[in-house]
C-alpha cells in the first residue's frame, strides 16, 4: 500500500484517537471528527491530478494496526458516476450504470492496493446471515449484482488475497479482523441488521475458526447517526427494549431517533470484545453528503460506498 499523509490533530484526553481536520473541509462545514481517519495515498502517473480526491478514505487505527491486514470505506469522491451518483458509486441496483459501477470498484481497490477479481461481495437483504468465503469465491458480486454471495449481509474468511466488501449509504459497516491478522471479516448492520444481531452472528463465525471475541478488532466505519434517523415510536422501543437505552437518541428536533453504531459497538462489547478493540467514526452520513452517500438525506436516489477488508498474502500483497 502506498504512504499515507494526514491532517494535523491533537490527542483526546484519556485516549489513543485523535480528531482529525477533514481535507475537504470547506467554509460551511465543520471539521470531521474520527477514531479513525481520513487518509490519503498517494498516486502518480497519468491521471494524478483527476484521481485526487479518489486517494481520500476512512480507515480505523484500530484495523490499522493488525498485520497483514488492509482495510477502508470509500467516500463519493473521485470516481466516474453522473449525478445523482456522483461520484464513486460503487452499488450497481442504484439505477447508475454498470460500467461506471464497476470503474468506480477497479480504481478505488487498486487504491487499496487491491484487485477487483479478487473482490467478494454480498448480495445483502438486510438480514443477519454470515457467509465463510474461500478461495472459490473469489470474483462474486464483483462485476454484477446478480452472482453476489446470495442471502448475506456478512461475510468471513481466513484466506490471504479475497477482498471482503459491503455496500452501505447510512447503514453501518463492521469490519472485522483478528488481532493477529488470521481472518477478517465485514458486515453491514441497518435497523433490521442490527435488531436480528448480524454482528453478534458475525462474531460467532471468528469463534467457530478459533477466534474468541476477546482477540478481535472492530471498527464500525461512517453511517447516519442519531440527529438525522428519526424513526417511528414504536420502533424507537423496540429498539430500546432489545438493545438497552444506549441503542436509541433523539434528532436536533427531539424526535425519536436510532443509535445504529452505538447499538452495535455495545452488543460487541457484551460479547467480549474488548473496550479498546472496537473503534467507532462518529461521522453522520446524513450530515456530510459532501463525503459520503446518503438513502435518508438525499431521499433514496444516490449511489453507495464500499466497505472493504483483506488478508495480504504472506509476501506482503494479496496474490
Amino acid at each position: 500500500m502506498t504512504s499515507k499523509s494526514r491532517g494535523t490533530g491533537s490527542s483526546v484526553s484519556g485516549s489513543t484517537s485523535s480528531w482529525w481536520t477533514c481535507p475537504f473541509r470547506t467554509s460551511n462545514r465543520v471539521p470531521l471528527p474520527a477514531t479513525g481517519t481520513i487518509s490519503r495515498a498517494g498516486s502518480s502517473g497519468a491521471g494524478k491530478a483527476a484521481d485526487e480526491a479518489l486517494d481520500f478514505f476512512w480507515q480505523s487505527r484500530v484495523l490499522a494496526a493488525v498485520p497483514g491486514v488492509v482495510h477502508g470505506v470509500s467516500t463519493r469522491r473521485g470516481g466516474v458516476s453522473r449525478p445523482p451518483y456522483t461520484s464513486l458509486n460503487m452499488g450497481f441496483h442504484t439505477g447508475d450504470r454498470p460500467e461506471d459501477v464497476v470503474e468506480n470498484r477497479r480504481r478505488w481497490l487498486e487504491v487499496l492496493g487491491l484487485r477487483l477479481d479478487e473482490a467478494v461481495f454480498a448480495e445483502q437483504v438486510h438480514g443477519a446471515e454470515v457467509a465463510l468465503v474461500a478461495a472459490g469465491d473469489r470474483g462474486k458480486g464483483a462485476l454484477r449484482l446478480e452472482d453476489a454471495v446470495p442471502g448475506t449481509d456478512a461475510l468471513v474468511t481466513a484466506e490471504a488475497g479475497i477482498a471482503l466488501a459491503v455496500l452501505v449509504a447510512d447503514c453501518v459497516p463492521i469490519l472485522f479482523a483478528a488481532a493477529d491478522g488470521s481472518a477478517v471479516g465485514v458486515a453491514h448492520a441497518g435497523w433490521r441488521g442490527t435488531l436480528a444481531a448480524v454482528a453478534a452472528r458475525t462474531v460467532r463465525r471468528f469463534a467457530e475458526l478459533g477466534i474468541p471475541p476477546r482477540q478481535l478488532r472492530v471498527a464500525l466505519g461512517p453511517c447516519i447517526r442519531p440527529c438525522c434517523y428519526e424513526v417511528s415510536e414504536d420502533l424507537y422501543q423496540r429498539f430500546r427494549e432489545k438493545l438497552g437505552p444506549e441503542a436509541v437518541g433523539h434528532t436536533r428536533a427531539g424526535r425519536p431517533a436510532l443509535d445504529l453504531a452505538a447499538a452495535n459497538r455495545s452488543l460487541l462489547l457484551s460479547l467480549g470484545v474488548p473496550q479498546g478493540a472496537v473503534d467507532v467514526a462518529p461521522d453522520c452520513t446524513a450530515c456530510r453528503t459532501d463525503l459520503y452517500f446518503s438513502h435518508r438525506a438525499e431521499k433514496g436516489k444516490t449511489g453507495r460506498m464500499a466497505a472493504v477488508i483483506a488478508r495480504r498474502s504472506a509476501a506482503g500483497s494479496l496474490p
